[in-house]
């Protein structure tokens, strides 16, 4: 089956835009699917009598590494259909253990700061056009897993997550079980939602991801970046910026000066590097036998390397 047409558009937008496409010397240490759970909605706080499948592994795709944050909806359409393969090769992605998740890039985030939603949360209108940006994309990123053979749905994170004061409280863990039970690939996505104390809220992937540890529990968790891994400093702006190799809960401090600052030019409306290593920190001390992977997508070959568990990903663990 051949991409839609609005995976051709993103595309095709994609190649008319511009293209922009050491170590840490300090304390930093540089199966069968189960049966869905039946319960309904799976709090955070609900560690009890929601199980996973075995050996399931959670794939983030950024937003800055499939689109050009500078740009305007444009998917960066080579690197994509490149991702796409090294997905299809893992052989988890086909016997249920995979679920996929991707951030808004160049689409939900310029459609937020253009309508103002951030300011107005609880705008109907802003919400629903924030929601279609975001859905835009996904149909890109599951019409190039599907091309590359492999059997993915669209799983809005509007839908999988119940937030409270800009913050994810519950998410519905049934409706990704349910699908990897099918030996589907789940492809949720940070999306629009609706918030229960501001009438909506941006749910970003990170924090949606480790709410569904909670109720998934995955052995890995891969996040696919436009860098590899995280640095003392931007490495974009920085060369010389060193990476932290490994990090802990321990060195939640230590990490916050290194990530304060925003990449300049970039429009990022949840929180950039810092929100996300923060949500990856509180997944592993939740569950100390996951461990968080942050590699380069840019590298060919650094997810699929990631996805096996392979120590030639690079990048940085974060482990409890």
């Amino acid at each position: 089956m051949g991409p839609s047409s609005a995976a051709r558009a993103a595309v095709a937008s994609s190649s008319r835009s511009q293209r922009r496409e050491p170590r840490l010397r300090s304390r930093l240490r540089c199966a069968k699917p189960t049966q869905p759970p039946s319960g309904a909605w799976l709090t955070i706080a609900d560690d009890g009598g929601t199980t996973g499948v075995t050996g399931t592994v959670f794939l983030k795709l950024g937003g800055a590494l499939l689109t050009e944050k500078h740009g305007h909806e444009a998917v960066r359409g080579a690197v994509l259909v490149r991702l796409a393969g090294e997905v299809a090769a893992w052989p988890g992605a086909r016997d249920g253990r995979l679920v996929v998740a991707h951030g808004s890039g160049s689409f939900g985030h310029v459609a937020a700061r253009e309508t103002g939603f951030l300011d107005r949360p609880a705008d109907a209108m802003a919400l629903a056009r924030v929601a279609a940006a975001a859905g835009r994309l996904n149909a890109a990123v599951v019409d190039a897993l599907i091309a590359a053979d492999l059997p993915a749905v669209a799983v809005p994170g509007g839908l999988v997550a119940t937030c409270d004061a800009g913050r994810v409280v519950a998410v519905r863990g049934a409706l990704i079980a349910e699908r990897l039970a099918a030996r589907l690939v789940p492809v949720t996505y940070g999306d629009a939602a609706l918030d229960r104390a501001r009438g909506g809220t941006i749910v970003s992937t990170e924090p949606l991801l480790a709410a569904l540890a909670d109720a998934l529990r995955p052995t890995r968790i891969v996040l696919a970046t436009d860098v590899d891994g995280v640095f003392d400093a931007d490495p974009h702006a920085h060369p010389g910026a060193r990476r932290f190799d490994q990090v802990t809960p321990r060195d939640r401090e230590a990490l916050a000066a290194a990530l304060s600052g925003a990449r300049a030019g970039v429009v990022d409306v949840t929180g950039g590097m810092a929100s996300k290593v923060g949500a990856m920190l509180d997944a592993v001390q939740r569950h100390p036998g996951l461990v968080v992977h942050i590699v380069s997508g840019l590298r060919p070959g650094a997810v699929a390397a990631a996805l096996a568990g392979d120590r030639a990903a690079g990048g940085t663990t974060i482990r409890a």
